[in-house]
């Protein structure tokens, strides 16, 4: 996967499955996540690589584009989200409290970090697309190829994990550094993982 392009057509070229949506079967949402790479291409600075879990029901199922919400868009003034806001297209508006921590905690540092999954897609109960699940090891597994992918693109100076998923991926993809163990925000973990993103955004 030489490029962004590349890149999404390789997402797309999975299939949904009674257990895992593909968001990225909808053009709208492969186009916002164009965006958000092209523009996440563009920033200066030091770059950071922060690999999460999984698509929520509520946030990147929606969206296409990782931690994030169209309720973000709509309420946090962040100069990147007000950046892209004109050109993603978005069919409603959630609110998903993990991407509003995540963009408040944000709202006030210089450095807006390369958001990814450990798996690209939405995992949630069998028949059931508004859950969400916890991604196996073998998805885990999968996402690999892309998050390899994404450092070719990016070249992150730094590459942390928010929660187990996406510390594992992480590993698996880069064994030879160290990564960096941040707590997902949800159930309670707000405030270490404000203690986590703290040691990144120094």
């Amino acid at each position: 996967m030489q490029n962004i392009s590349e890149f999404i057509r390789e997402l797309q070229s999975q299939d949904s499955t009674p257990i895992v949506s593909n968001p990225y079967l909808v053009n709208d949402l492969a186009e916002n996540l164009r965006v958000y790479l092209e523009a996440m291409l563009k920033i200066k600075g030091k770059r950071i690589l922060l690999v999460g879990e999984a698509p929520g029901y509520k946030g990147c199922k929606i969206t296409g584009i990782p931690f994030s919400s169209g309720d973000v868009f709509e309420t946090i003034e962040h100069p990147f989200l007000k950046k892209i806001k004109k050109k993603i297209k978005l069919d409603r508006i959630e609110k998903e409290n993990t991407a509003s921590i995540v963009w408040r905690y944000l709202a006030d540092k210089k450095t807006t970090p390369l958001f990814w999954n450990s798996f690209p897609y939405h995992p949630h109960p069998k028949n059931d697309v508004n859950k969400n699940r916890a991604p196996s090891r073998q998805e885990i597994e999968q996402g690999v190829v892309y998050l390899r992918a994404l450092n070719q693109l990016f070249k992150p100076k730094i590459i942390a994990g928010i929660g187990n998923a996406g510390v594992k991926c992480a590993q698996l993809a880069f064994p030879e550094i160290e990564v960096a163990y941040i707590r997902h925000p949800s159930f309670g973990g707000k405030m270490d993982f404000i203690k986590g993103m703290n040691t990144i955004f120094d």
